[in-house]
C-alpha cells in the first residue's frame, strides 16, 4: 500500500474514533427506544402484561373522537403560530442587525431571555395575567374594549389564542439567533449595490435578505414545525388542555393516555407514531416548497 493510501486509511480510522461514541449513543437512546415504541404499539394494556393486537390500535385512531379533536387543534397552533413567529423574528433581526441601531446587544438578549425562562414559572404569570381579574382583562376595561371580564381560560377560542400567544413569546427570540447570524454574514456592500440601484428597503428585503437566509429559513420552519406538533408543557400548565379538550394537543394526549386514563401504553406508543408521520410528511413538503433538491 502506497502512503497516500495509509494516510487517508489513518484518517479514516481516526474519523470513525471520534463519531463511534456518538453513533452507538444514537442507536442506543435513539433508534432503538423509536424501534421499540412502534413493536409497544402493536400491543395493547400497561405494564407487564402487554398483549399483542396488531394493528388494531391504529385503526382505533380513526375513530377517536378525542385523538381527532387534539390534533386538529395542535394543527391549528401549527397553521397559525409557526407562520406568525417566523415572520416576527424575521422581522426583528432585521430591524436589530442595523448598524445605526443603539442597544442592540440589551434588545437582543431581551428578547431571547424568554427561551431561557422556567416554563412553570412563565406558566403561572401568563395564568395570573388572563385570569378573570387578571391583569389583561384589567387593562382592557379601562381603555374601553370590553365591558365584562373575558373567560380566557373557559373559553375553547380563548384557551388556545393563550397558547398561541405563550408559545410565540417563548420561541420568536430563539429563531431570531438565527437570523440574526445569516444576516451578519451578507456582505453589506450587496445591500450598498442595491440602495444605488434604487432598490427601497421592501425591495431589499424580498429579494436580498430571504433569497440569501433560504436554508436558515427552511431550518427553523422545520424545527418550529416538529417543536409545534409535539406541543405539551405550556397546554399542560397552563389551561391543562381545556376547556373539555379544547386546547389539548396530541403530546398530552399521549401522556393522558400513559398516566392520566386508564393505562394503555400501546394505543399511547400508536398516538405518538402518528406525531412522527406528520413531521416526516411536512418534512418533506417544506424541503419541497423551497426547492431543495439536494
Amino acid at each position: 500500500m502506497n502512503k497516500k493510501g495509509a494516510l487517508e486509511r489513518k484518517n479514516d480510522t481516526l474519523g470513525w474514533s471520534f463519531t463511534i461514541l456518538s453513533i452507538i449513543s444514537i442507536v442506543i437512546f435513539v433508534f432503538y427506544p423509536m424501534i421499540q415504541a412502534f413493536i409497544t404499539s402493536l400491543k395493547s394494556g400497561a405494564g407487564n402484561n402487554l398483549k399483542y393486537v396488531g394493528f388494531s390500535n391504529y385503526t382505533r385512531l380513526l375513530t377517536d373522537a378525542t385523538f381527532k379533536k387534539a390534533v386538529i387543534n395542535t394543527l391549528i397552533y401549527l397553521v397559525v403560530q409557526v407562520p406568525i413567529m417566523i415572520l416576527l423574528a424575521l422581522f426583528i433581526s432585521v430591524l436589530l442587525n442595523d448598524k445605526n441601531l443603539k442597544g442592540k446587544g440589551f434588545f437582543r438578549t431581551s428578547i431571547f431571555l424568554p427561551c431561557v425562562t422556567s416554563l412553570v414559572a412563565y406558566s403561572v404569570i401568563f395564568k395570573s395575567l388572563f385570569a378573570n381579574d387578571g391583569l389583561v382583562n384589567q387593562l382592557l376595561m379601562k381603555i374601553h374594549l370590553i365591558t365584562t371580564p373575558i373567560d380566557w381560560m373557559t373559553s375553547p377560542f380563548w384557551a388556545k389564542f393563550i397558547i398561541i400567544i405563550a408559545i410565540t413569546w417563548r420561541w420568536t427570540g430563539y429563531n431570531m439567533i438565527f437570523y440574526l447570524a445569516g444576516l451578519q454574514n451578507i456582505d453589506s456592500s450587496i445591500y450598498e449595490a442595491a440602495k444605488i440601484d434604487g432598490a427601497s428597503a421592501m425591495k431589499q428585503f424580498f429579494h436580498i435578505t430571504i433569497p440569501l437566509l433560504k436554508p436558515i429559513i427552511l431550518f427553523t420552519t422545520i424545527t418550529s414545525t416538529s417543536g409545534t406538533l409535539q406541543l405539551f408543557d405550556e397546554v399542560m400548565n397552563i389551561t391543562g388542555g381545556g376547556p373539555g379538550n379544547a386546547s389539548t394537543t396530541i403530546s398530552q394526549y399521549i401522556y393522558n393516555l400513559s398516566f392520566k386514563y386508564t393505562p394503555n401504553f400501546g394505543y399511547a406508543a400508536a398516538v405518538s407514531y402518528t406525531i412522527v408521520a406528520m413531521i416526516v410528511i411536512l418534512s418533506l413538503i417544506q424541503f419541497k416548497v423551497a426547492g431543495d433538491n439536494k
